[in-house]
């Protein structure tokens, strides 16, 4: 992704992990996962992504049916305030997930830059 001046956000390498042919785990989902953790809930996490309540939701049930056990508890709202946290698998999984995608970068990284080198467009006119 880029800003609007074009410089770099977010990180130079996404990845997904398929789990088989019908599951995986790429970037968004564990954005995701990381801010139902921050928030506490699922429709924060998925505002602050800027995705409808229903694809949230959508995300996060697609999430729980990718394990045997559920990686996201949630409450309904009303009187109790409702709310959403990972279970113990979710944050384990989060985990995995962000160890694989540092190492997978820190792995790249002077590929990346070559990459970068080779596609300088700053002495083109």
């Amino acid at each position: 992704m880029t800003d609007d001046d074009g410089a770099l956000t977010g990180r130079p390498l996404r990845l997904r992990v398929y789990l088989d042919e019908r599951r995986w785990l790429g970037p968004g989902k564990a954005d995701l996962l990381a801010l139902i953790d921050e928030t506490g809930s699922i429709s924060a996490a998925g505002r602050r992504m800027k995705m409808s309540y229903k694809r949230a939701w959508t995300l996060a049930e697609a999430l729980n049916a990718m394990f045997p056990e559920p990686l996201i508890e949630s409450a309904r709202g009303g009187a109790q305030g409702g709310g959403a946290a990972l279970t113990p698998l979710g944050r384990q999984v989060l985990a995995r997930f962000r160890a694989i995608q540092a190492g997978a970068e820190q792995a790249a990284a002077a590929e990346i830059a070559a990459l970068r080198g080779l596609s300088d467009m700053s002495g083109r006119k």
